[in-house]
């Protein structure tokens, strides 16, 4: 090769120095020496060492873990309603002006305590009246017992016909029934008195008193007076779908639904505000059929409530625990989600790796409960899958950490 080279340079030089003759003589000695310095760097650069191709990356070095099982337990809220044991509306049973309101808004009331009271005046009267009639029924009565009494001997001697003591008899009978007639209208008054007094039916709380004192009330009024409710237990209502209630259904011992309410666990209530109620419940009511128009069965929950924190009306959200024994679990993180699909990529023959579709039963924290598409023991990797590609090869990095502790990133 510097045979060659020198060859070339010489066939370079003689061609110059013959361009340049016509030159005079400093001028072609400064071009020729430029010239011979490029013809230097030429040959320089190119008997150098030859540029290699560039080499592939290795491949990438991502974590991998085997797919474990376990007994896991998931949760689902449903919107609630909650009510007393007891609801009960308070109305006037005779019509009057009200005097008197004994208790306030919010306040407990035992059952037979006073709270309102209509006045009484006019029921009072009417008492009084129907006692005189019963009075003048009484003495009626005695005046028809002397005459049959003063006639009976009389028919015996046959002083008097028969037929005098007969009419007599019925007049008696007839006092006797309107003694019984006015009996029962001083019932009658007596009950409208005790209406003017209106007690607790049961022990509760008192709700809103939308009649106040001096109010006229009439038992056909449109509002009630207040409405008591006894929440010394309170009843919890939700909704279930149709495919809800199938696997709620199946998830618990059972053949008939009273058989399966004996072996539900106990249920939580959350509140408005998110905190969790500190007393457990328990469902003891499935209605007998589904809501046509929502689709729906409603089911109750009842829950003590000894310190009545919870009020009719209130509002939270039941939240039911589901078992899930011996299930697949998969980290969220070691999951991609595609056109409404979830995948794994799972390493295959020559540290390739396979995308595969997962179906999901549920979510527990951070993990995912799988019921098909991979089995325990399948090595799959647990970040970095945005990157990867089907088939493509990784050096796997066998984790320590079982795939189903493995934290989102």
């Amino acid at each position: 090769m510097h045979n060659t080279t020198k060859t070339t340079k010489t066939i370079y030089i003689n061609s110059i120095r013959a361009a340049l003759t016509p030159i005079n003589s400093p001028s072609k000695l400064i071009i020729m020496k430029i010239i011979l310095a490029a013809i230097i760097a030429i040959s320089i650069f190119s008997c150098g060492p030859k540029q290699q191709a560039p080499q592939a990356p290795p491949p990438p070095a991502l974590p991998v873990a085997a797919v474990t099982t376990g007994n896991q337990t998931t949760y689902q809220e449903y919107p609630a309603s909650i009510e007393g044991t007891v609801n009960v509306e308070v109305r006037p049973q005779v019509s009057g002006s009200l005097d008197k309101v004994f208790i306030d808004e919010g306040a407990f009331v035992n059952t037979g305590q006073p709270i309102f009271k209509i006045n009484e005046q006019p029921y009072r009267a009417a008492l009084n009246n129907a006692l005189a009639s019963l009075h003048a029924a009484e003495a009626a009565q005695g005046n028809a017992l002397i005459e049959v009494d003063k006639l009976t001997p009389l028919v015996a001697n046959k002083v008097v016909s028969d037929y005098q003591l007969k009419a007599a008899k019925a007049t008696f009978q007839v006092a006797k029934a309107n003694i019984e007639s006015a009996m029962a209208n001083v019932a009658t008054a007596q009950i409208n008195l005790g209406y003017t007094l209106i007690k607790a039916p049961v022990s509760g709380y008192i709700g809103r008193l939308l009649k106040k004192q001096g109010s006229l009330v009439t038992p056909q009024d449109v509002e009630a007076l207040t409405q008591l409710s006894d929440v010394h237990e309170v009843h919890v209502y939700f909704a279930l779908g149709e495919k809800d209630f199938v696997s709620f259904k199946e998830q618990y011992a059972g053949n008939t639904i009273g058989d399966k309410l004996k072996h539900l666990p106990s249920v939580a209530l959350l509140l408005a505000d998110g905190s969790e109620y500190t007393k457990a419940g328990k469902i003891d009511v499935i209605n007998g059929q589904f809501d046509k128009t929502t689709g729906a069965i409603t089911l109750r929950a009842t829950f003590a409530n000894p310190q009545g924190l919870l009020r009719s009306g209130n509002t939270g959200k039941i939240r039911l625990s589901l078992p899930h024994p011996n299930t697949l679990i998969i980290p969220q993180s070691a999951t991609i989600e595609m056109q409404d699909k979830i995948f794994v990529f799972a390493l295959a023959d020559s540290n390739k790796v396979k995308k595969l579709p997962i179906t999901i039963e549920g979510t527990s924290g951070e993990n995912y409960l799988v019921k098909d598409g991979v089995k325990a023991g399948d090595q799959i990797v647990l970040s970095g899958i945005d990157k990867l590609q089907e088939g493509m090869v990784i050096a796997p990095q066998k984790s320590v950490v079982k795939a189903s502790a493995v934290a989102k990133n």
